[in-house]
Parts: C-alpha cells; sequence; structure tokens
C-alpha cells in the first residue's frame, strides 16, 4: 500500500524551519486498514504472522536503506510494559530486519530512563513533554560503542508506530553522542491531518 500524496518523501515545514536530530525519517506503512489491523493484532495478541509479512513485502524498500554496516537500536520499552506484555514489539522488529538484512542489532546501547505514561494517551504537546528526558545511551555505553564503532556506518531507531514523531525524535537526539548518522524507522504512520 504506497504512501499518500501528504506523506511522500521530502521534509515537512516544521523539519525545514527546525531540523530534527535524525537525518532520514523511513515509514515503511500507513497506519490504516489491513496494515492497521495487522499490528493490533500482534500488539495486542501477540500474533505476528500478518506483521512478519508486511516486513517480509517491504524488503526491498529495507534492503535499500539498511545494509550491513547499520546498526539497529529499538526504542526502549519500559520494563514494567515489557513485563506485562512480555515482549518488546520494537526489539522484535530489530531482529526480523536484522535477520533480512545482515545488519547489526543491540537493544541494550539505548536505555529508557523512568516510566513515563503511555504516548497513546497523551496530545501531541503532551507527548513531546512527556519524553523530554525519556532516553539515554546505557551508562557503559563506551566501551559497548568502541566494539561496534568500526563496523557501524549509521544508527537506524526503530519503533512499531510514528505518530507525532516524539518518541523517534528524543530517541535520536539521545543517540547523537555517538557521532554516526542517526536515522529513524517505523513499520507504519499515522496520516498527517491538515
Amino acid at each position: 500500500m504506497p504512501l499518500p500524496a501528504e506523506m511522500q518523501p521530502g521534509p515537512c515545514g516544521r523539519c525545514l524551519l527546525k531540523p530534527p536530530p535524525q537525518c532520514h525519517t523511513c515509514s515503511l506503512y500507513c497506519y490504516h486498514g489491513a496494515v492497521r489491523d495487522a499490528i493490533l493484532e500482534w500488539k495486542l495478541h501477540a500474533h505476528d504472522a500478518a506483521v512478519r509479512w508486511l516486513v517480509d513485502a517491504a524488503a526491498p524498500t529495507i534492503r535499500e536503506k539498511i545494509d550491513e554496516h547499520s546498526l539497529l537500536l529499538p526504542v526502549p520499552m519500559p520494563l514494567s510494559r515489557m513485563r506485562k506484555h512480555g515482549q518488546h514489539h520494537a526489539a522484535n522488529l530489530c531482529k526480523w530486519l536484522a535477520d533480512d538484512t545482515g545488519c547489526i542489532r543491540d537493544w541494550h546501547l539505548l536505555r529508557r530512563i523512568g516510566e513515563q505514561p503511555r504516548q497513546s494517551t497523551l496530545s501531541g504537546q503532551a507527548r513531546r513533554k512527556n519524553l523530554r528526558k525519556a532516553f539515554a545511551l546505557a551508562d557503559d555505553y563506551g566501551p559497548r560503542w568502541q566494539d561496534l564503532a568500526d563496523q557501524v556506518t549509521s544508527v537506524w531507531i526503530v519503533d512499531d508506530i510514528l505518530t507525532t514523531g516524539s518518541t523517534l525524535h528524543f530517541a535520536a537526539r539521545a543517540s547523537l553522542k555517538l557521532g554516526v548518522p542517526i536515522n529513524v524507522l517505523s513499520l507504519a504512520r499515522t496520516s498527517l491531518k491538515g
């Protein structure tokens, strides 16, 4: 399902005025219809077959952007939520992408700081405030990064759904210390209004 006209590649007006920390933002699908149903089935009932199919179907686009010199970092999930759901959706997505592209993934390098309310319950402005200090590189990121630095030419912060972009923005901002281009990728993106 191709992206509608309002979601075609290129910076939006807001990004032109105030550039984001990431170099590139990529969403594989629009979050509606069958894609939305597949993602909800995965997130709410742990049925991943349809989402795995979506990832496989997007393989040409994924391989165009991610190669063996890319590092995938899932957006960290609060531990309480991970324990409750028994899975980390962004980490699962990173695993599937890494398996397909041969790139590196690390789900310890980028960390969540504290417990924040669920983003889905908040307005756009509240989402930004909620996540302003929610992410940081792990305390031991120096040695961990030194082991990876010679192999990595770019980093991709990965999440399942991009809504306002706040989560990926602040996760990308926290990753800038790595000193390589930071990009963000979501499985799906909600449609822009206006």
